[in-house]
Order: C-alpha cells, then sequence, then structure tokens
C-alpha cells in the first residue's frame, strides 16, 4: 500500500471530525477546514492509487512501459526544441 494512501485516508478521517466539530460548534470556518481536508484527502489516495496502477503496468508489463517512456520523452523533446 502506498504511503499516499494511506496519509489520504488519515486526512480524509480528520476532516470528517474537522467537519463534524464546526457543525456542532457551529463554526462554518472549521467546517469548510474539515471539507477541504477531505476532498484533499481524497485526492491524495487517488494519487496513490494511480502510482500503484503504474507500479503494477511496470512491472506486468516492462516493454510497454518503456514504449511510453520513450514515445512521451520524444514528445518532450519536440516540445522544447520549438521554444
Amino acid at each position: 500500500m502506498d504511503s499516499n494512501k494511506i496519509e489520504g485516508a488519515t486526512d480524509q478521517v480528520a476532516g470528517k471530525l474537522k467537519e463534524g466539530l464546526g457543525s456542532m460548534l457551529g463554526d462554518r470556518a472549521t467546517e469548510a477546514e474539515g471539507k477541504a481536508q477531505q476532498f484533499g484527502g481524497q485526492a491524495q489516495s487517488a494519487y496513490g492509487d494511480a502510482l500503484d496502477s503504474v507500479r503494477d503496468v511496470t512491472a506486468d508489463q516492462p516493454l510497454l512501459a518503456v514504449g511510453v517512456a520513450v514515445g512521451v520523452g520524444f514528445l518532450l523533446g519536440v516540445l522544447v526544441a520549438r521554444l
């Protein structure tokens, strides 16, 4: 499991608690911070999922991974050459 997924899940739980506390106290700023923290945690978890997927594909199909890397490198080279 990727550390981004763990940190994202932790941020989601902390954000949910902060949102609940803000709601209970009537503090809209704390409630909004909690929602933002939850969203950030979801984004970080999604990033961790994407990294896991890339690792799996790279391990299962190394030639495909090399081909994609060469293609991306070529495109970046063409773009930089035009600048």
